[in-house]
């Protein structure tokens, strides 16, 4: 059977001198071998191409990780400052083109890390820059004089919502997951739901549904260690499921997807 197509939003990196549109490898291997979806790159270049013109061509969006931050201004705390970057503001710009786009049409939007950030922030809601730094949280990234394998080595737990998504696929109340983030939610977006908290309170997951179609998004990265992490594969399994129009408690989202 033809696999379904799931989008992938690049973002846009310096390769030499130059600017390029760019996804790491291990979104796509975890999203095509866990979710058993082709994939196709979407590039952020708002300006030559119309997130419209894409969409139906689409059966769902994945929002990857990077190491850029959404500027301030797009949740109404100011202009862009150097604290706060690096920033990608065509890959901003495209993807809430994208996601309004694919919304309209009913189908699956999934985040992770960044991707959970925009989404909320798509939502109305709001993002706080200081995960890493404030008294009254956790160190949600690790020391940065670690190496980068090391900073997927910084884990906390998190308490998943009871009777919600992520619970019920998983069958567990407590999940440890990596914490790789500089930012992080704020003010949750109205009608996103709450999937998993970490310990000082910070929404580490949220899901809704628009147009029939589901939205999930983890500021964690389950696509780092997806081959030896069970739980890791179930978030791409669900998004398998979406891809495929079943509902994040439909039993296809995960059991016609086992390996």
């Amino acid at each position: 059977m033809t696999r379904p197509v799931l989008g992938v939003i690049c973002c846009e990196r310096t390769v030499g001198i130059e600017p390029a549109q760019a996804v790491i490898d291990r979104y796509l291997a975890a999203s095509m071998r866990y979710a058993d979806a082709a994939t196709l790159l979407v590039p952020s270049l708002p300006g030559l191409m119309s997130a419209r013109e894409v969409a139906p061509r689409l059966d769902g969006l994945l929002l990857t990780g990077s190491p850029s931050n959404l500027e301030a201004s797009r949740y109404g705390q100011g202009e862009a400052d150097d604290l706060s970057g690096p920033y990608d503001p065509k890959r901003d710009q495209m993807v809430m083109d994208m996601v309004s786009a694919l919304l309209d049409l009913g189908k699956p939007v999934f985040g992770i890390c960044r991707g959970l950030q925009e989404l909320n922030v798509y939502f109305g809601g709001t993002l706080r820059r200081d995960t890493s730094k404030s008294p009254d949280l956790l160190r949600h990234h690790a020391p940065e004089d670690v190496s980068f394998a090391a900073m997927f080595d910084h884990i906390h737990p998190v308490r998943l919502t009871q009777g919600a998504h992520l619970a019920r696929a998983l069958g567990k109340e407590d999940l440890q997951v990596n914490s790789v983030h500089f930012q992080g939610v704020g003010e949750l977006g109205p009608g996103l739901r709450p999937e998993a908290h970490a310990p000082d309170g910070l929404v580490e997951a949220f899901s809704t549904e628009v147009n029939g179609a589901p939205v999930l998004a983890v500021q964690w990265h389950p696509e780092w260690d997806a081959d030896t992490n069970p739980d890791a594969q179930t978030y791409f399994r669900l998004l398998g499921g979406a891809l495929r129009g079943a509902g994040l408690d439909a039993p296809t989202a995960l059991n016609s997807l086992k390996t």
